[in-house]
């Protein structure tokens, strides 16, 4: 069985050696970076199915770096962070950063948001989910993770989706927003009711008109309703 290959960046060698030490422990194939440049030559020439990264490093920081991989691969993205302000974590869920550990960090949960992230961005069964589902001008391809708003590719953060077809799945029903941390974002996650409001709210920019199937229920969270 191949491993998962995980892409750890950080400026402080003995970090990236304890996070590569536990992964290959756990069975992942790890390849490290000490600065932002190098993270995006080397996603230039190889695939992963991680990036841990780092905020603040010389050369290019973490957001820059993010952002130039982003612009080629949507590689999933836990980023470290020896800060957790509000806005730090709220710039980065907009370049599609899917959690975030904050230093000083257990290696073991870092290891259980890895594979939480690695397990909810596997490529669905296609034979467990119809391929398309369309609702007036909104298709979405659950097994090919593609939407399409009047028959235009909707650009989708990793996170947009993954919200998106939760709740899709769930259709009809009522969804708190600590379900939806709970579902949507899985272990534990380092974030706050701010973190589903923010990301419905780009997802509802993602759809144009069809943001009206995005239901608020005042005080407890959201529905997706299509009336079908």
């Amino acid at each position: 069985m191949e491993k998962n290959r995980i892409l750890i960046v950080d400026d402080e060698k003995n970090i990236r050696n304890v996070i590569s030490e536990y992964a290959k422990f756990d069975g992942f194939e790890t390849v490290e970076a000490e600065d932002g440049m190098e993270a995006v030559e080397i996603c230039r020439r190889e695939d992963f199915d991680l990036i841990i990264m780092d905020i603040m490093m010389p050369r290019l920081d973490g957001y820059s770096a993010v952002k130039e991989i982003r612009k080629t691969k949507q590689t999933p993205v836990i980023m470290l962070s020896a800060r957790g302000e509000e806005y730090d974590k709220l710039f980065g869920f907009e370049l599609g950063v899917d959690d975030y550990v904050t230093k000083p960090f257990s290696p073991k949960e870092l290891l259980a948001r890895i594979r939480a992230v690695i397990k909810r961005s596997a490529p669905a069964d296609a034979s467990s989910e119809k391929q398309t589902l369309t609702f007036e001008g909104l298709e979405i391809d659950m097994s090919g993770r593609v939407v399409k708003v009047d028959g235009a590719p909707a650009a989708l953060t990793p996170k947009e989706y993954d919200l998106l077809f939760y709740l899709v799945r769930n259709k009809g029903i009522a969804l708190s927003r600590e379900k939806l941390l709970e579902e949507v974002w899985g272990y534990d996650f380092y974030g706050d009711d701010r973190t589903v409001d923010t990301h419905i709210k780009m997802l509802r920019n993602s759809l144009g008109e069809y943001r009206k199937f995005i239901i608020t229920l005042r005080g407890m969270g959201y529905k997706f309703d299509a009336g079908k």
